[in-house]
């Protein structure tokens, strides 16, 4: 509930209040992590890069980075 919470408050932000946004991303995220969009699945095993923006479920045992975030490879 307290990330969802974090959600509304980044999306009622505007794009000048940059230390705001920065405030709650890094409140969800932490220093470093990866943007993952509301509805989003990421299966079992599945490793996402540092800063990607996942806008597509990612399957099962894959690895997916960039921005938007897409499969790179599969995973052993």
């Amino acid at each position: 509930m307290h990330g969802r919470d974090l959600c509304v408050v980044l999306n009622k932000t505007t794009e000048a209040q940059h230390d705001e946004r920065r405030r709650v991303l890094r409140e969800l995220f932490g220093a470093g992590g990866a943007l993952i969009l509301a509805g989003v699945r990421i299966g079992s095993r599945a490793v996402i890069g540092a800063g990607s923006v996942v806008t597509r479920d990612v399957p099962e045992g894959a690895f997916a980075a960039g921005n938007p975030c897409r499969v790179i490879r599969a995973i052993a």
